[in-house]
């Protein structure tokens, strides 16, 4: 089972020793790229929260749409997520511009306002090491690329150097070339899925918070609407 031209044997590790000293580097971000991914995803879905966030949108909706704030509060209670805890907070403030009798015009600012403060403070938690994910991108293709380059240098390098071409260096070259650059664009497939993956999430999660923002401020508007009729 060994390469006799080299001594190594041909399984992975074999393959490894002949893409030189960049595939483990590249091997090393793919790693990154899994342990990041595993890291972002409970994150993501501890942020959530526990249950279907669909579901819960709808009746939080529904709540606010009622009138039954304290029952919306106690919906996010129950869903302890970084969209509950949003609009828990949004509608805490609700509840304490309401009890000013609906007489300040700056009231639905500063409801939207909580909004977006607590939206601002989410959002890092979830982005967080999102950069270095979108980063391993770039890393990935072009450490494959100067793997590859480095390879074809010295297959050519074996072509130059006698008259008669080394057939055994020029496959050493080429073959080094062909291994950086499959786990190079391995690297940077497994990270641009992830990221977009990720980032999908994120921004559902976003709109969420907004969604229910939206309502809560239209509801705000509509109560103090109809007691000024």
């Amino acid at each position: 089972g060994g390469d006799t031209e080299k001594g190594h044997p041909l399984n992975t590790l074999g393959q490894v020793y002949k893409g030189g000293f960049i595939v483990p580097v590249l091997l090393g971000m793919l790693l990154m790229v899994v342990v990041f991914s595993i890291e972002r995803f409970f994150v993501i879905a501890k942020a959530a929260g526990k249950g279907n966030l669909d579901k819960f949108m709808k009746a939080i909706q529904v709540s606010i749409k009622s009138g039954d704030i304290d029952g919306a509060i106690v919906a996010c209670d129950k869903q302890q997520g970084s969209v509950a805890n949003a609009i828990k907070s949004a509608l805490v403030k609700y509840q304490d511009v309401k009890k000013e009798g609906f007489n300040s015009e700056e009231a639905s600012e500063v409801i939207h306002k909580e909004i977006e403060e607590v939206t601002a403070l989410e959002m890092p938690m979830l982005e967080k090491n999102m950069t270095i994910i979108s980063t391993l991108v770039s890393l990935g293709t072009l450490g494959g690329l100067l793997g590859t380059v480095s390879g074809m240098i010295k297959a050519f390098g074996a072509l130059a150097s006698a008259g008669t071409p080394d057939q055994a260096a020029l496959a050493v070259g080429i073959s080094e070339a062909l291994i950086n650059t499959a786990t190079g664009i391995s690297t940077s497939i497994a990270a641009i899925v992830a990221y977009n993956f990720f980032t999908s999430k994120i921004d559902d999660l976003t709109y969420s918070i907004d969604e229910a923002g939206t309502t809560i401020v239209n509801t705000y508007r509509h109560f103090r609407g109809s007691l000024k009729q």
